[in-house]
């Protein structure tokens, strides 16, 4: 019987079958019904010939199917690749042509897309269709449960094999298949679950989508390891997730910086019960403190995490206790992992000084699909190189100082986007800014800021931001250009696109 993350399900069985292991809409299973519905679609896949070490492709929302997919790939050895539903149909393209799948699940709403993919991957042998009305040539989904086994797989699998391959955001190019293996997924759950107070009785909130490391890893698998209850949901309004709070009795909440904005602009927020709320948790990108104060005041203690895809994703947590003694900082390094930050040398640096972020322990991914040479620049000596900027305080606390690639040198000096990027979040008229270098002829780069206006009708002018900053950033960390835009270009996990903002690209989403 398989070892790997697909056994999670079946010892909880052994345990609480009757117990909800998953909600979605009106439809909840238990971790028996989880089960069942799990093997006979791993015999399904068994039977249409899917193997060890197969990718299995999918395009599909926060759903049961979702959950069952990976856990059904899990126990039969295959590799999960669940793809980002927000890409262009070439973007997509990319991705399967890059994982080279025989089989792709898909929920009905992706159809159009798929009609296009279909004409385009002929190497696909089985389209799965989620919903009432597949394609002619295509397998139905709950079809091919309701004619499959219920009995365990059996397959053995060890901690060591991939389970799942999760693209990484492609913000500075093509994505990379990071290959997360079932111990990757196992000891970031034991993370969690170490620093983070998850036990059986707790039921959370899959909102943010799952086809992102951060809420696979943050909120659906730790809960599922220990036991718990995972709502999903598959559209993000921040009313709903206020009611769900409300009828589903959640303890936890996980949303990246931009869901949790929103949520904060709910006009009638205090006349929810989020009483059993025991932590919310932000992750993807800085969240502004602005946030982390409209909780903190409403006594809802909240976390700041630090993560990768490559990382499974979970690296570091900052504690509510903490949040604004420490404000910037992602925290501590999590219990099973050691980080060090070294200079372009290789060398480590002193306290306060900034290098590249280097992380390891049993999170950290096997590496990048077909592409070995990435994979090993990436990793080196166990360690896995992040590309992120990093200093340690005097305590120990971590600090990113940003992506290597995204400093802006301004006449020899080094500017961090993030640390301007806090200091205009403070602005009362400033709802979200993105900082990147342009091209100076004095200075060599300077600092460009794209602002999102609270109050469109007022204006706000380079002076006003030059006055603002001023004892607050040293002159030359100071934006010497604004731009009002409408609103940030950022992907799917909530990270702003900065190669866009360079572009000129603003307003999109992916």
């Amino acid at each position: 019987m398989t070892n790997g993350v697909g056994s999670w399900i079946v010892k909880h069985c052994n345990r609480f079958a009757d117990k909800t292991a998953i909600v979605y809409k009106e439809k909840q299973f238990t971790y028996e019904q989880l089960n069942v519905r799990v093997n006979r679609l791993a015999h399904a896949l068994l039977d249409i010939g899917v193997r060890k070490g197969d990718r299995v492709d999918a395009l599909l929302f926060n759903t049961n199917e979702m959950l069952e997919a990976m856990f059904a790939c899990a126990k039969i050895g295959a590799i999960y690749v669940p793809i980002n539903f927000r890409l262009s149909v070439d973007e997509v393209e990319y991705i399967v042509r890059d994982s080279s799948p025989h089989h792709f699940i898909y929920d009905e709403r992706m159809k159009p897309l798929v009609d296009q993919l279909r004409e385009r991957m002929t190497f696909i042998s089985d389209w799965i269709h989620v919903g009432q009305h597949p394609h002619k040539r295509d397998l139905q989904y709950d079809q091919l449960l309701a004619g499959s086994k219920d009995e365990e797989p059996g397959f053995d699998i060890g901690l060591d094999d991939v389970h799942m391959m999760m693209y990484t955001s492609g913000t500075t190019g093509n994505p990379k298949g990071a290959m997360i293996s079932h111990g990757n997924t196992l000891w970031n759950a034991i993370n969690s679950i170490h620093f983070r107070s998850i036990d059986a009785e707790d039921t959370t909130l899959a909102v943010a989508p799952m086809f992102h490391i951060g809420a696979m890893g943050v909120s659906a698998t730790p809960l599922l390891y220990k036991g718990g209850t995972v709502v999903l949901e598959d559209q993000f309004d921040p009313r709903a997730v206020l009611e769900l709070v409300q009828t589903e009795k959640l303890s936890s909440l996980f949303m990246v910086p931009a869901m949790w904005m929103a949520m904060t602009q709910v006009p009638n927020f205090d006349d929810y019960d989020l009483s059993s709320i025991k932590y919310n948790i932000s992750g993807g990108a800085p969240c502004p403190i602005t946030v982390i104060e409209f909780f903190q005041q409403r006594n809802i203690p909240f976390y700041e995490g630090f993560g990768l895809t490559e990382t499974a994703p979970s690296v570091s947590l900052l504690d509510p206790e903490n949040s604004f003694r420490k404000n910037g900082s992602i925290g501590k390094p999590l219990f099973h992992v050691e980080v060090k930050i070294i200079d372009h040398h290789g060398r480590q640096v002193p306290t306060g000084e900034v290098g590249e972020l280097l992380i390891k322990g049993p999170n950290v991914f096997v590496g990048y699909w077909n592409q070995p040479e990435k994979t090993k620049e990436a990793l080196q000596n166990g360690w896995f190189h992040s590309g992120d900027l990093a200093t340690f305080d005097d305590e120990g606390f971590l600090y990113i100082v940003d992506r290597k690639k995204d400093m802006v040198i301004s006449g020899g000096e080094n500017v961090y986007p993030i640390e301007v990027e806090q200091v205009l979040f403070r602005h009362p008229n400033i709802k979200e800014a993105g900082v990147v270098g342009v091209p100076d002829e004095k200075w060599g780069e300077t600092p460009k800021a794209f602002v999102v206006l609270e109050d469109k009708n007022q204006t706000l002018t380079l002076e006003d931001i030059e006055s603002f900053c001023e004892g607050k950033l040293a002159r030359f960390k100071i934006p010497k250009v604004i731009e009002i835009i409408e609103e940030l270009p950022r992907n799917a996990t909530g990270k702003v696109l900065k190669m866009a903002l360079r572009k000129g690209e603003k307003g999109q989403v992916k």
